[in-house]
């Protein structure tokens, strides 16, 4: 595609609204492409890529352009992460700032801006794991994050889908710690694939798929996945249940969770019940206290693990409102594991790469409650055979594992 003026002009419209940080990012794109049938298929893909490269990059474009305004950053995009050369830009960006932008030098910027992270992230981020390996961190969230599946090993196996796609030019490979994650090459349309529709496979994440075996729900149990969202991680649950037990999808959100019929539907699931919680203290979460075999609490946080997927979420967040998540999640947990009765396990998640949201709270739970005792997630993990560890909570890293950021912490109840 030769870039045109026009598809540079829509770029700066989107990106101008993104930086209002209204709303999140996907849904901002999403909203303008809807409003703009007109734009072809190149036109899309070039407006995201560029936009959501500015994103990443913000701080370091912003001081090579030597600008904050939309077109500026858009061309340090083109220029810096695309690739894109002087001449192919010619007509489009002014001489000067393109010259300017081609002889910046990433490595004269304060250690935060060449991190691309706002001043309370990174500093956050050195004192919690010191300075190389926040370098290493924030480096590992700054390319977009690849495209894993999950199988549906209740009605298929791995292996089957992965002959499927290749039959179909998709490419993809086992993940090396989930036992049914695909990682495939490249960002195909798979939400039209047969197996898609079919519900044999599912979108998600690696790191997430693990919470439902470090869970590990046995056939039979009641389980709960506290905050269930759109049900991701309550369809893995009830994957490993093989169709027994029950397992209730809780959340606030009746929105969210109304897509969780539609998913269970695809996947062949019925034994999954949704809650639209009315706070804490529920009254049909309270007939359940004591009675459940697992619980999972997948709290609401910062989402600083996911920043290769959203970018925006590093510009939207601000240190208190870091405290305000903390009071909240610890909250939830305390709610949540009421649900557990003696001898159940409780596993408390995050997809956040701040202390403050993780190992804190697991911490700060374990000291008011001690009829829960902490239990090593490698062990428990190795004993679903999967050979991972990262220490006594489970802790994974981009740049480490290859899955978003996640911290997970479990607990048995004794009593």
């Amino acid at each position: 595609m030769r870039l045109s003026r026009g598809t540079l002009e829509h770029a700066a419209v989107v990106l101008a609204r993104l930086l209002e940080f209204s709303a999140p990012a996907d849904e901002t794109l999403s909203r303008y492409f809807r409003g703009e049938p007109r734009l072809g298929r190149q036109e899309r893909s070039f407006i995201a890529e560029a936009v959501f490269a500015v994103l990443r990059r913000r701080r370091s474009l912003e001081a090579a352009a030597g600008s904050a305004a939309p077109a500026a950053l858009l061309a340090a995009a083109a220029i810096k992460v695309l690739g894109l050369s002087l001449r192919a830009l010619e007509g489009l960006v002014e001489p000067r700032l393109a010259e300017r932008i081609r002889l910046s030098r990433p490595s004269e910027l304060p250690p935060a801006a060449r991190a691309d992270l706002p001043d309370w992230l990174w500093e956050s981020l050195v004192a919690e794991c010191g300075m190389p390996e926040a370098e290493r961190t924030a480096q590992g969230m700054l390319n977009p994050a690849p495209l894993d599946l999950r199988v549906n090993l209740a009605r298929m196996t791995r292996e089957e889908v992965r002959v499927r796609l290749a039959k179909d030019g998709i490419e993809g490979e086992p993940t090396p710690f989930s036992p049914a994650g695909l990682r495939l090459a490249g960002k195909p349309a798979i939400n039209r694939h047969a197996l898609f529709l079919d519900g044999l496979v599912e979108v998600q994440d690696e790191g997430s798929q693990l919470l439902a075996w470090l869970l590990a729900p046995r056939r039979g149990e009641m389980v709960a996945d506290y905050c269930a969202g759109a049900g991701g991680k309550t369809l893995a649950i009830a994957m490993l249940m093989r169709g027994t037990g029950r397992v209730y999808a809780m959340d606030v959100s009746a929105r969210r969770l109304a897509a969780l019929g539609t998913r269970a539907a695809r996947a062949g699931v019925t034994d999954v019940h949704t809650i639209v919680l009315s706070g804490d203290n529920d009254p049909r979460a309270k007939r359940l206290a004591g009675k459940l075999d697992r619980v999972l609490v997948d709290a609401p946080c910062s989402g600083s693990g996911t920043l290769r997927r959203n970018p925006d979420l590093k510009w939207r967040h601000s240190p208190q409102a870091i405290v305000e998540l903390t009071q909240k999640q610890l909250g939830i947990l305390r709610a949540a594991s009421h649900l557990v009765k003696p001898g159940g396990r409780l596993v408390y998640a995050t997809c956040s790469i701040l202390r403050a949201e993780n190992e804190a709270i697991a911490e700060g739970f374990a000291s008011a409650h001690s009829e829960f005792v902490a239990c090593s997630c490698d062990e428990l993990l190795a004993a679903q055979r999967i050979a991972l560890q990262t220490g006594f909570n489970l802790r994974l890293r981009p740049h480490q594992h290859g899955t978003d950021g996640f911290f997970a912490a479990a607990f048995e109840r004794h009593a």
